[in-house]
């Protein structure tokens, strides 16, 4: 099965009450994905989640309902940052110019097994051999999958 790896501002969004727009479109992505069994997640983005909900949005989610919240995203299959995963981050920071965090999401997707990535803050269209990043939240831009790659 193909996989669709799912950045931590698609989570974010789907709480975030100051951006109607990207809410709903994040919540669509997040149900689909979800149910069709494409989502793909790590313990980066997990982690990510619970910091930036409790603690960066302009409407924080309490701990309990970002608990809540992060108990049903681990349910998602989900890459564990390893050592393993850590070095070759590491090495495609060097080799892509790219943030060493940022870096450690495209591993963890490429580890996993993904095909896309969605994310706001990686470049939209850049490729990592076989995994495509896209920004969900792109006017007019269709989303991907891995069938339509």
């Amino acid at each position: 099965m193909s996989r669709v790896f799912l950045d931590t501002n698609v989570l974010i969004y789907i709480f975030d009450r100051d951006e109607p727009a990207k809410q709903e479109q994040a919540t669509s992505i997040f149900q689909q994905r979800a149910e069709d069994g494409s989502a793909l997640l790590s313990t980066q983005v997990l982690q990510e989640f619970y910091a930036v909900s409790t603690g960066k949005l302009r409407s924080p989610l309490s701990p309990a309902e970002a608990g809540t919240a992060l108990g049903a995203f681990a349910q998602l299959p989900t890459v564990p940052v390893t050592p393993d995963v850590i070095l070759e981050a590491a090495r495609l920071h060097s080799s892509d110019s790219i943030s060493f965090w940022d870096a450690l999401i495209v591993q963890a997707a490429l580890t996993g097994g993904a095909d896309v990535v969605y994310s706001e803050d990686l470049q939209h269209g850049r490729r990592f051999g076989r995994l495509r990043i896209q920004n969900p939240f792109m006017a007019d831009t269709p989303l991907l999958d891995a069938e339509s790659l």
